[in-house]
């Protein structure tokens, strides 16, 4: 009897315990999204310290350093005017260069990371080096073998790391063609507010006709994306309806894509298959652009395609010819632009 009790009190202790690692996971992913809907701070992306670092110049950092106690009251100020809860400040602490603030929020404490001048913040950081071992230690993630792999790419549009990771993938998916199942995800819009209208829902937009071409257009849809994600003159448009609608009709007209064929799906079908999209990326827990899902399983690679092409290959039951042909090894570029960047590209950033 006195082995049961003790069984029942373990068991009644490791249900607590995962009672309250889910309350914690759900107020941090909840603030998060909250923060995701201020269209104007660049900051609010769900950024590891490698993005922040190529933001640091965009924020016009002054290197004047502020106390940790400053810091932290200019970050309580801000998260208060777009949270739906009250933020209270708890504590800083130095780490890794920047200030560890931890908050009050919904009864659980989280970290945010904020810069020595007070003026930026990332909500985590990912270390370049795992703290035991070396990264040849790092083990790939386990991913079920099938004859046709299912491959799924999750992504906001204008994301600079899921357009990243959409020109990496392209050459990978022209290789595999019909030997892979292969799929562009909608996870929402990163930039748009919240009740956003016309043209502030560019982000929004942009995913809807994307589906749209998808529906209508299937044999020309991965050129679509491909052709948008490297062009420069569309990305320094910053979704300014004025600046890229006839951009994306001169884009539409180059690929044989009839613009109101598109425009009619978008009015009458563009917002349920949005809806469903976002709805699927909860489902899967995909937060983050970009998030790619090969056979079920959330899989980490670098951005470069011979990186892809070996996940890939990795998950098929027996690996086709393709996967003996070399690509290349260089990251992709993030952002708009050039599909290859420079060695040093980011290969672990979301948004």
């Amino acid at each position: 009897m006195e082995g049961e009790d003790n069984n029942h009190s373990e068991r009644h202790d490791n249900h607590e315990s995962h009672e309250h690692h889910s309350v914690h996971s759900s107020s941090v992913k909840t603030l998060t999204n909250r923060l995701r809907e201020n269209p104007w701070i660049i900051a609010t992306f769900v950024l590891g310290i490698a993005v922040l670092v190529t933001l640091v110049p965009l924020l016009g950092i002054s290197g004047n350093e502020v106390s940790g106690k400053t810091a932290g009251d200019n970050l309580v100020s801000y998260l208060n005017t777009v949270a739906d809860s009250e933020v209270t400040f708890v504590n800083v602490t130095p780490k890794s260069g920047l200030y560890e603030v931890t908050v009050l929020y919904k009864e659980q404490n989280i970290p945010v990371y904020v810069t020595k001048d007070g003026q930026s913040y990332t909500s985590s950081l990912i270390p370049l080096l795992s703290e035991v071992g070396t990264p040849t230690d790092v083990k790939p993630t386990e991913v079920p073998k099938t004859d046709k792999p299912s491959v799924e790419l999750y992504v906001f549009t204008y994301c600079p790391y899921g357009l990243q990771m959409e020109k990496a993938f392209d050459p990978v998916v022209k290789l595999f063609g019909s030997k892979i199942d292969y799929k562009i995800r909608q996870i929402g819009a990163m930039h748009d507010s919240a009740g956003c209208s016309g043209s502030a829902c560019f982000e929004k937009t942009e995913a809807q006709r994307q589906l749209c071409i998808e529906k209508n257009y299937p044999d020309k849809y991965l050129n679509y994306v491909n052709a948008f994600a490297i062009d420069t003159v569309i990305g320094s448009c910053s979704g300014t309806a004025t600046c890229v609608d006839p951009l994306i009709e001169s884009l539409m007209t180059k690929l044989g894509i009839d613009k109101a064929k598109i425009n009619s799906c978008m009015a009458t079908e563009g917002i349920t298959m949005y809806d469903a999209e976002v709805k699927n990326a909860g489902a899967k827990g995909a937060q983050g652009s970009p998030t790619v899902i090969i056979n079920g399983v959330d899989a980490s690679l670098s951005r470069s395609p011979e990186a892809v092409k070996t996940a890939i290959c990795a998950a098929f039951t027996t690996p086709p010819a393709e996967c003996s042909q070399a690509l290349s090894t260089a990251q992709a570029s993030p952002g708009f632009g050039g599909i290859t960047g420079a060695a040093t590209a980011s290969t672990g950033a979301q948004c």
